[in-house]
């Protein structure tokens, strides 16, 4: 059962994880490594430390895998996929209801920021490129940088983005109070991946802070 002051931040399920944004999450996971086509769940929570509990529940109730465990300042987090969609799905529904919740109450995603760059100069590629996990920024190419709240939601707006647009993953970040994500292409590609990305987010149900 969920304690009083337990804050379900996100509830994010991936039913199928694209090829770029699984090879990216395997450059970061501490745990089980996912490969394109697996489901996956994205949970953050409050206080951080719940995340403990809630990973047990998760891991113990089908065979699906875990691949993050995340506690920093705020907010806990954690990752659990499986080929098996129904594996991921079980886990989920499982936590769900040992913390006596519904997918409903979760935070609805807000975009914070949205922004393409176009014909990214050659000083600024090499900025990013310094601190980016995945492919590499070219100079010339449009960027698209998306900032959203709760963090973890930004993976699922990555996912949905690649499902829809010829993109490159550069780098994503889904911890924190912020989630953010940076891609390139070309302009055309990009504002399919951005419309794509917020498209998604909106559809998402959830309590409005």
């Amino acid at each position: 059962m969920a304690k009083k002051d337990f804050q379900l931040r996100v509830y994010s399920y991936l039913d199928r994880m694209q090829p770029q944004v699984a090879a990216f999450v395997g450059t970061i996971t501490q745990g089980d490594l996912p490969v394109e086509g697996m489901a996956s769940l994205y949970v953050e929570m409050a206080p951080g430390n719940e995340v403990f509990r809630t990973v047990d529940i998760a891991v113990k109730a089908t065979e699906a895998k875990p691949g993050a465990q995340v506690v920093e300042r705020e907010f806990g987090m954690f990752e659990v996929h499986s080929l098996q969609q129904a594996d991921v799905q079980e886990s989920g529904r499982i936590v769900l209801e040992r913390l006596a919740l519904n997918q409903e109450d979760r935070i609805k995603p807000q975009v914070h920021s949205s922004n393409l760059i176009t014909r990214v100069d050659p000083y600024q590629a090499q900025l990013i490129n310094r601190f980016r996990r995945g492919s590499m920024l070219v100079p010339g190419e449009t960027m698209f940088v998306l900032e959203v709240a709760p963090a973890a939601y930004i993976v699922y707006a990555a996912n949905e983005a690649e499902k829809k647009a010829n993109i490159k993953l550069i780098h994503i970040s889904s911890v924190g109070r912020f989630g953010r994500m940076w891609m390139s292409g070309t302009e055309a590609e990009m504002v399919t991946a951005r419309d794509a990305a917020i498209q998604a987010l909106d559809a998402l149900d959830g309590k409005t802070l």
